[in-house]
């Protein structure tokens, strides 16, 4: 058996998490293999709406294995209001989700460190939503990081010896930490959380149930282009979003990856700060942030919002490999007149298919307009009520980016997804 990747193709916020809600029903384990809680995927279903922060979007399908894996980083804090709103709701998450011991843990610190690093910065601020992820990855790499597994091994020696160094570090950046008091308690009190859960060395976990016959789906966060390899750096998140973080994410092998879902949104949209080539700043971007609901789940950020950007998509989907394309929020274009796609970008004069290594303000999208499809899709149950400007919009990606688009969604809620191709 193979693990299949699904995960998203522009700056975030693509819909992952409702469609791995969709696919979970045709796997055993869904894994989590990157990220922190900075990423929210929502889920609406039954009436009901759903944030998830680190849990995976597999959780909601009785019987399933959910896993966070080791490229996670994980807020014991955050963790623990996460799941005790989910029990709240009638889920019982104990006999069903594992934790990796190799998941590196988000210390309260970690926040301190973080909204220190962004004051310094100024007005070069890269954008980031202050949870800490970033100074818990640079305390991984710089192999001074605290893991899940440590909660067993010495962990009261280690943390303190972890808290102070960040002490210091905040001391040479002038910035007080007396509110790391307050945090500490609702920190360690998410400690205990973990606990109650099978913390399991999950590289092993998984091959031994990829050898069983069982079928895994792996749950990327953020977006492609948030890379920190390949994204819009610096721009970008800290961990590696792509397909290839599956595989350190989760312990498995290249040999072992399968099928690639490719998510995108039918428009763009970003968060923060960084480039942004077909954003809108006008009424019709407005327009869009509005019908789409552009708000992030977590951080409740409105997100920036533009035009379908052709030239990042077909980088994005040759940097994942992709094999499936899921297109979201085609809905939210049902009332424009005109749409338009990116197919290419004007840098200095010389117009370019190839995604620039610096992606910045001297950019100019060239344009393809579309005629609009005026219709209510949030109705439509199969591709044959789609209409034929819908038809022809699909047909145009599909010829631009070279693969099919697989999965049409028409609103959000689990039952308003639209399967075009079946394997």
């Amino acid at each position: 058996m193979k693990v299949d990747v699904l995960l998203g193709l522009q700056w975030g916020d693509e819909g992952k998490g409702k469609i791995v809600d969709v696919l979970t029903p045709n796997y055993d384990i869904v894994a989590r293999f990157q990220g922190g809680p900075n990423a929210g995927h929502t889920l609406e279903f039954e009436g009901q709406k759903y944030i998830l922060r680190s849990v995976p979007s597999g959780i909601f399908q009785g019987g399933k294995i959910n896993i966070i894996g080791n490229g996670v980083v994980l807020d014991p804090a955050l963790f623990k209001a996460e799941i005790e709103a989910l029990e709240l709701s009638g889920h019982n998450l104990t006999e069903r989700l594992y934790i990796s011991k190799k998941a590196h843990l988000i210390l309260p610190s970690h926040r301190l460190l973080d909204q220190a690093s962004e004051a310094l910065k100024g007005n070069a601020k890269i954008g980031t939503t202050g949870r800490g992820i970033g100074p818990a990855y640079t305390d991984k790499i710089s192999r001074n990081g605290l893991r899940v597994g440590d909660i067993e091994h010495n962990f009261e020696i280690k943390y303190k010896q972890a808290i102070e160094r960040h002490k210091e570090l905040l001391s040479r950046m002038n910035f007080e930490y007396e509110e790391l008091v307050s945090i500490e308690k609702d920190w360690l009190e998410g400690i205990e959380s973990i606990k109650r859960f099978k913390i399991i060395d999950s590289e092993h976990y998984i091959n031994k149930e990829l050898n069983k016959g069982k079928k895994i789906l792996a749950e990327g966060a953020q977006g492609t282009l948030l890379d920190i390899d390949f994204g819009s750096y610096p721009f970008v998140t800290s961990s590696n979003t792509i397909t290839a973080g599956a595989c350190t994410g989760l312990g498995v092998a290249p040999s072992k990856i399968g099928n690639v879902y490719g998510i995108f949104k039918a428009y763009c949209t970003r968060v923060g700060s960084g480039p942004f080539p077909t954003e809108l700043t006008d009424l019709t971007g407005q327009k869009l942030r509005d019908l789409g609901r552009e708000y992030g789940s977590v951080t409740g950020r409105p997100r920036r919002c533009g035009w379908i950007d052709l030239i990042a998509l077909r980088y994005a989907i040759m940097i994942d490999g992709v094999t499936h394309l899921i297109m979201m929020k085609s809905d939210v274009l049902d009332t424009f007149d005109t749409i338009k796609a990116c197919v290419a970008y004007n840098i200095k004069g010389k117009e370019t298919e190839d995604f620039p290594f610096e992606i910045n303000d001297s950019i100019k999208p060239a344009w393809v307009e579309l005629a609009g499809w005026k219709t209510d899709m949030t109705k439509m149950q199969n591709e044959d009520e789609f209409p034929e400007e819908f038809n022809a919009y699909l047909s145009f990606l599909e010829e631009f980016l070279g693969i099919n688009i697989k999965i049409v969604s028409v609103g959000s809620d689990r039952e308003q997804t639209i399967v075009r191709y079946n394997d």
